[in-house]
């Protein structure tokens, strides 16, 4: 149920922090303009506007939080992601780019435009979201006193399309407005307990262009280190697959896992649910609405993603995990990016209870491919760092083979079935991977 629904946010006790109000974006592949920055706000490019938190606003937030965007039409009319994040900029530091190494960044929300014409009536969209979760994020003494909080508005944006189909478009090249807004109230909630925060991934590209569309090479590997031991670790996970073309990622309902320490923590399909609710905002002719309302059954059978809905934040909970390092390994098993087209699109946070305040200064990505897979014969691995040893297991645990020579193993001489394979590389990295032989 949405906060917006049940009347929480309309008595005196609601606190609203506006924090960005009907600001331009323009088209991403161009340089970034010159048109005039709304006041109070930094242009970090075409898509993405940022303002810094104050400490009124900070101190205003209260136990339950919603965050609501609205984005509206302008001069591009089709469906485009756009992202929130929480930018934890070092203190005092005046400016920053999207790539600053010093600046820790967590996505706290993904948004799908609808295809919209501004010459059709709704016009705006808007999208909310629970964030409650960062309430002690906000309030938090220490990462105040080292970092500024920003918050973040992204919306990636093309025109070319617009400026022929869509009257009064032609020639210009602002795409969306977009606005960003918090409620707050303590009515009927508890703040959370969470006082640490580890951001992981945000937005990363998980495709395997760099090989062959073959099943079975998407796999994303982070490594982290906990200086103290934590309880209530809280992962919180958005992703979403890309590929327009025919037979591409969007259309194909693929399951994600994610594994904490080879231990599998969290399996979804992406959509699964009926996007007629969200009909109303698509204006603008297009082939995945189409011209009739849609069946839950065929909704489900092939879409992933509802152009004028939210992408759902999903996540999982650990009791414990101890200090020292740790490997979140997040893959799509049988991903294919037809025609080498499409990526996948991950952010992951964990937010946890701690005695001391965490620093983690030890994370690491690595993308690895282990492929093809399913296989009859060989399974190859191919990593930027490099492996030190390979080592096959039965699902019952016996150990068949072991290497730390070669970057491919041969197992035509098994029976068909699944199989664990134990990868070491060169950084120390371990980690498990199910193997299918056909």
């Amino acid at each position: 149920m949405s906060l917006f629904s049940v009347g929480l946010f309309q008595s005196q006790t609601t606190t609203m922090v506006n924090v960005i109000s009907q600001a331009v974006y323009y088209d991403g592949y161009a340089p970034t303009v010159s048109e005039p920055i709304p006041p109070g706000l930094i242009r970090l490019g075409n898509t993405r506007y940022a303002k810094k938190l104050t400490d009124a606003e900070l101190n205003s937030f209260k136990a339950k939080i919603a965050m609501r965007v609205s984005i509206g039409a302008l001069c591009d009319n089709y469906d485009r992601l756009g992202e929130v994040f929480l930018a934890l900029v070092p203190k005092n530091q005046s400016t920053y780019t999207t790539d600053d190494v010093n600046v820790k960044r967590i996505e706290v929300g993904r948004y799908i435009t609808p295809f919209m014409s501004k010459n059709r009536s709704p016009t705006q969209v808007p999208y909310t979201y629970d964030l409650s979760n960062l309430y002690n994020i906000f309030h938090d003494a220490a990462l105040r006193s080292t970092y500024d909080m920003y918050m973040e508005l992204d919306v990636f944006g093309v025109p070319y399309a617009a400026q022929t189909q869509v009257a009064g478009c032609s020639g210009r090249i602002d795409v969306f407005s977009g606005s960003l807004t918090f409620f707050s109230t303590d009515a009927g909630a508890t703040p959370t307990a969470y006082n640490s925060l580890t951001p992981l991934l945000s937005y990363t590209r998980v495709n395997n262009y760099n090989s062959t569309d073959v099943p079975g090479e998407t796999v994303r590997i982070v490594n982290f280190n906990l200086p103290s031991a934590v309880t209530d670790a809280h992962f919180v996970v958005i992703s979403t697959p890309h590929g327009a073309n025919s037979g591409g990622e969007e259309y194909v309902r693929r399951q994600n896992y994610t594994y904490i320490d080879d231990v599998q923590a969290l399996t979804y399909t992406p959509g699964g649910i009926s996007c007629e609710p969200f009909r109303v905002y698509n204006t603008q002719g297009n082939g995945i609405y189409g011209a009739t309302p849609k069946t839950f059954d065929d909704w489900t059978s092939w879409n992933n993603w509802c152009p004028g809905n939210s992408v759902p934040i999903r996540g999982f909970t650990l009791p414990s995990m101890t200090a020292g390092n740790h490997t979140l390994k997040h893959t799509i098993p049988t991903a294919v990016f037809n025609q080498q087209q499409g990526d996948v699109y991950l952010s992951v946070y964990m937010q946890s209870k701690s005695n001391a305040t965490l620093n983690v200064k030890d994370i690491k990505t690595t993308d690895v491919s282990i492929y093809p897979n399913p296989t009859s014969d060989f399974v190859n691995i191919k990593s930027p760092i490099e492996v030190t040893s390979l080592t096959l297991f039965s699902i019952d645990g016996r150990k068949l083979f072991e290497s730390n020579k070669e970057n491919k193993i041969d197992i035509s001489s098994y029976n068909t079935g699944i199989y664990i394979l134990n990868i070491v590389l060169k950084d120390g990295t371990s980690f498990k991977h199910k193997i299918i032989k056909k």
